[in-house]
């Protein structure tokens, strides 16, 4: 279930990265291991990991209102929540937000799992976050399903790159065999001064 709501799905940062490796006609292990690298950073596959250290951070529901202000304030930040495609909610997470429930039922609660529904009670309840549209995505619960499975957070990116790989081979595989495909090459706009006047070396200040 995990793997099927992992998978790849339209060009997020780490898809548009294999196909922008791969459009140099590489090999699919250099364009997946792009996809990889991309998926790893924190703003994308490692915010389960975040998502995590963010919970051990806040330690007990009675810091959740410090944190949240802080969050407002520009000092911390709400890791698990918002995405650049779900506007209103994620849909994913809210299959895996139940599946937390079989999982813990088996396994025993995480303490985790207290701060993490009040987190998100609290935050679906304030202006504050319902005015960004900042809702709870697919990596808020999974980190503690992995976890809860004894995965290591290291291991998070990988569990996450298994269910994209089917995806990303498929984008790899159409570009390689589409002969009106060319090299990656986003075009850049330069905006910035257009007349300089050039001092020399010697009266430059060093």
């Amino acid at each position: 279930m995990l793997f099927i709501l992992h998978a790849d799905h339209e060009q997020n940062c780490s898809t548009n990265a294999v196909r922008s490796v791969g459009s140099s006609r590489v090999d699919p292990y250099s364009a997946v291991s792009a996809g990889v690298g991309a998926l790893f950073g924190p703003l994308h596959g490692g915010a389960n990991e975040a998502v995590l250290r963010m919970l051990r951070r806040i330690g007990s529901k009675e810091n959740i209102p410090a944190f949240i202000e802080g969050v407002k304030n520009g000092n911390e930040k709400l890791m698990g929540f918002g995405h650049r495609v779900y506007k209103n909610f994620d849909p994913r997470a809210t299959i895996i937000k139940k599946a937390c429930d079989d999982v813990f039922e088996v396994t025993g609660v995480n303490p985790l799992l207290a701060i993490a529904r009040e987190l998100e009670k609290i935050a679906l309840e304030d202006e504050y976050f319902i005015k960004r549209k900042l809702y709870p995505n697919v990596d808020f619960y999974s980190g503690l399903i992995y976890e809860a499975f004894q995965f290591p957070p290291e291991m998070f990116t990988v569990l996450f790159a298994i269910g994209r790989t089917p995806g990303w081979l498929a984008q790899w595989s159409e570009l390689i065999r589409d002969k009106d495909q060319k090299i990656a090459r986003p075009k850049q706009i330069y905006t910035g001064e257009r007349q300089l006047t050039f001092v020399p070396a010697s009266e430059r200040w060093a």
